[in-house]
């Protein structure tokens, strides 16, 4: 009976990515294919891609659950430093892509990969390799915090310049989670968050295109036509979807009002074709998987089990709240996608790959 509730469970973690997976193919080609049209002369062109990507990460996935426990536990380190390396080679001149003024991609044949998306995985990894192999080191302040610490915020020196401050803000948020989780004392974490908080908010002050971002969400309609354009036509899709929506394909705002509405914007196009509704089923759908990895995370059979199922789960469950949040106008807009429904091959590819190390975890507690 355990065995049969067990497989039950994890079949919730399969459906709800699969789910969301369906939701963002068939929305990603309703809310790009005029655009794609316009562009490239081909209506398939975003759907395309994002079907290739998903593939990709779907081989990854399973591959990923093939690789023993162990295994993961002794490469941890190498992948890390190889994310790392790539990371690096963004400053090389010629080697980054630079796209709306940021420089996050480089480019593999004819497809521009996202480092970043690769590092939130690979940084997980190596903190749960890093305390459960110095589990006792713990409660010290230099193995225990201050070294774990120093690598992340060279990594976080890295992707602030590209420039991502989003990124870097969840990749110290996660860490700081992991650190509480890992078990360090509780005095070295809040005199962390109170040195990094300055820093924050001189990074933000200094920034006219992050301060404009931050009045905007107090009133968008200073500028309509402008800054705030982006989150009233976000408003107006919400406010036209009604219970049930429009229709699938029936929207209007996906036509140059929401500008790229199949990345970031894709759950606004999603409240106007189907409705109130249908945005419930996406957040439950992320409930779902939410609880599912935590569970995962809570019974894992060793402190790197804990560390890697939760720090996934955490990833995709912060990169979900802040995007949904974004486009209702909780918080200022973030161009990050919302996982497994946005366009984004990096983003769906390096997402289905968490999921395989949730499923990897999952299967080492049950053996």
């Amino acid at each position: 009976m355990n065995n049969k509730n067990h497989r039950r469970t994890d079949l919730l973690l399969l459906v709800s990515v699969f789910l969301l997976l369906t939701v963002g193919l068939t929305m990603i080609y309703s809310s790009s294919s005029i655009i794609a049209l316009s562009r490239y002369h081909d209506g398939l062109y975003f759907l395309r891609r994002q079907f290739i990507a998903v593939v990709i990460g779907m081989i990854l996935l399973v591959l990923l659950t093939k690789v023993s426990y162990q295994s993961l536990h002794r490469l941890a380190a190498y992948v890390f430093v190889f994310s790392i390396l790539l990371l690096m080679a963004l400053f090389i001149p010629h080697v980054g892509v630079r796209v709306n003024n940021a420089t996050r991609w480089l480019r593999l044949g004819g497809i521009n990969f996202q480092v970043t998306e690769l590092v939130k995985i690979t940084l997980v990894l190596f903190l749960a390799h890093y305390f459960a192999t110095h589990e006792k080191k713990i409660p010290e302040f230099k193995r225990g915090f201050l070294v774990p610490l120093g690598i992340v915020l060279f990594v976080v020196l890295l992707i602030v310049p590209q420039p991502d401050f989003g990124t870097a803000a969840i990749i110290a948020f996660i860490t700081l989670c992991l650190l509480f989780l890992a078990g360090v004392k509780f005095r070295y974490l809040m005199g962390f968050f109170v040195c990094l908080l300055p820093g924050a908010i001189w990074l933000i002050l200094k920034s006219d295109y992050r301060l404009e971002r931050l009045k905007i969400l107090f009133n968008p309609w200073k500028d309509p036509l402008g800054t705030g354009f982006q989150i009233i036509q976000s408003f107006i899709s919400f406010g036209s979807g009604g219970f049930f929506g429009v229709g699938i394909g029936d929207g209007m705002q996906k036509l140059y009002y929401l500008p790229e509405p199949h990345t970031d914007f894709i759950l606004s196009v999603i409240a106007e074709e189907g409705g109130f509704i249908a945005v419930c089923a996406v957040i439950f759908l992320f409930v779902v998987f939410i609880i599912r990895g935590f569970l995962i995370a809570y019974g894992a059979p060793d402190l790197f089990g804990t560390l890697l199922a939760a720090g996934i789960t955490m990833t995709i469950a912060v990169e979900a709240a802040v995007n949904i949040a974004g486009v209702m106008g909780l918080i200022p807009v973030k161009g990050l996608a919302l996982p497994f429904v946005s366009y984004g091959g990096s983003s769906v590819t390096m997402s289905l790959a968490g999921v395989g190390l949730l499923l990897n975890v999952y299967a080492a507690s049950h053996r």
